[in-house]
């Protein structure tokens, strides 16, 4: 939205934007731009990005304005003058209620954003870097070192006197008005939360990528988030979750909690129905993994998943190989086995990714059920809490269940497979339950 020359005497303070920018057809033109990004909305905050200049010369008014009432023995502080943006703002936000029918509100997740620009007196700011050059730093994303805040930093930093020698009060009227360099339309995150299971003993929870080479078709989080990011026409997202299972680990029973991040989202507003219907949709596309409990939630509340995370028990089941013959008598002793302490470094698997350390395990109980003389079943339960055929290990996540069981080959003392004096492998392992009240349950 470029400006031709005002026929107008500019103004020296505002550079125009208060003469031409705050008038009907100018929020007209702007509306217009917002109606078509597609964005759903109820209520919007208005965010403007004045030229760095401007604060210069309102700056240098101030201190004139300062100067003459002074003169008559009155006192002017800068906190007794209405800056030029909420000036603005005030003029503005009725006529943008109005013309999109939602009020403004200053907690809005929708934010209308209007850059200006003044290339004409864009080297006004130039003798601030050196009289204060400390105050600009060369920053990655910005094109020059005169940014808003590292002007207003300087302001606050010269002495009333060094100004008045560097820059004129008042500055020379310009030729030409502001120009509107964009108009960005943009909405905060919202969060969709549920439970998943896992039904595939080959998919990851997340994509397996490798030196840029993709080892898994798919993964829990892209067979969710993808439905996600299409309904609710959002830019990207982030998937969190309590806690993750191995690529070869199903979870079962009522599922894992998750959570997804669904950035800049223009489809916001989803009934209880609506819903449930994505939920159904993103079941029927897979066989590998189901969804339920799939509701909307606040940012605060993903907190509650991660407390859980921390604080809740896990249910585990796996399926035990040994390389000797052995009968019911011969595992029995397990049942009876209780606050064994073991010692577990970081696993080999994945040493890559976190620090070597010794950890110190409390088992407090197991329960076995056997199958035939080279298989029988394991059931665990790991982390807070004490209930039937369950290990418990005493310190926080994460606990490496199959390590127990083999035993790293010594890196955990001691292991499954020294308890019984022979050689003991998992071939299966389930999570059974992860029991974080979160989220809420739902009536589908």
């Amino acid at each position: 939205m470029a400006e031709k020359p005002s026929k107008l005497r500019v103004c020296n303070v505002c550079l125009g934007i208060l003469q031409e920018f705050c008038e009907k057809g100018f929020i007209t033109k702007v509306c217009q731009k917002v109606e078509a990004s597609g964005f759903e909305f109820t209520s919007m905050v208005l965010s403007v990005s004045f030229p760095p200049q401007q604060s210069v010369r309102e700056h240098a008014a101030w201190l004139l304005v300062k100067q003459e009432m002074g003169k008559q023995s009155l006192s002017l502080g800068r906190n007794d003058v209405v800056q030029l943006k909420e000036a603005y703002k005030w003029i503005t936000h009725p006529l943008f209620s109005e013309e999109l029918g939602v009020p403004t509100d200053g907690k809005s997740l929708f934010e209308v954003s209007v850059v200006f620009a003044h290339p004409e007196t864009a080297e006004d700011c130039h003798f601030l870097g050196e009289v204060c050059p400390d105050c600009f730093k060369p920053a990655k994303n910005k094109q020059s070192v005169f940014t808003r805040m590292a002007v207003l930093k300087a302001l606050n930093k010269i002495k009333e006197e060094d100004f008045l020698v560097q820059f004129p009060c008042l500055p020379n009227s310009p030729k030409t008005v502001c120009t509107v360099l964009e108009v960005e339309c943009t909405h905060g995150a919202i969060f969709v939360a549920g439970r998943y299971n896992k039904y595939s003993r080959n998919l990851p929870q997340t994509p397996w990528i490798i030196d840029g080479e993709r080892k898994m078709e798919s993964s829990v989080e892209e067979l969710i988030s993808d439905h996600l990011l299409a309904v609710f026409k959002a830019e990207s997202f982030n998937f969190s979750s309590s806690g993750r299972e191995d690529v070869d680990v199903r979870t079962l029973g009522n599922g894992r909690p998750f959570a997804v991040e669904l950035l800049n989202p223009h489809r916001v507003h989803f009934t209880s129905q609506e819903m449930k219907e994505l939920q159904q949709t993103i079941n029927k596309s897979s066989d590998k993994i189901q969804v339920r409990d799939l509701q909307l939630v606040t940012r605060e509340a993903i907190g509650h998943m991660k407390e859980g995370e921390e604080e809740k028990t896990k249910t585990y089941s796996a399926l035990i190989w040994t390389n000797r013959a052995i009968q019911k008598k011969d595992i029995g002793f397990l049942d009876d086995l209780k606050d064994l302490k073991i010692a577990q470094k970081t696993p080999l698997r994945v040493l890559h990714r976190r620090p070597l350390a010794v950890r110190t395990r409390a088992i407090h109980s197991m329960k076995t059920h056997y199958l035939d003389e080279h298989h029988f079943r394991l059931h665990l339960k790991t982390q807070a809490g004490t209930s039937w055929y369950c290990i418990i290990f005493s310190l926080k996540r994460p606990s490496y269940i199959k390590e127990f069981v083999h035993g790293d080959f010594g890196r955990t003392k001691p292991n499954l497979g020294s308890l019984m004096s022979m050689t003991a492998d998992i071939l299966e392992l389930d999570v059974e339950s992860v029991d974080v009240d979160w989220p809420p349950a739902l009536d589908d």
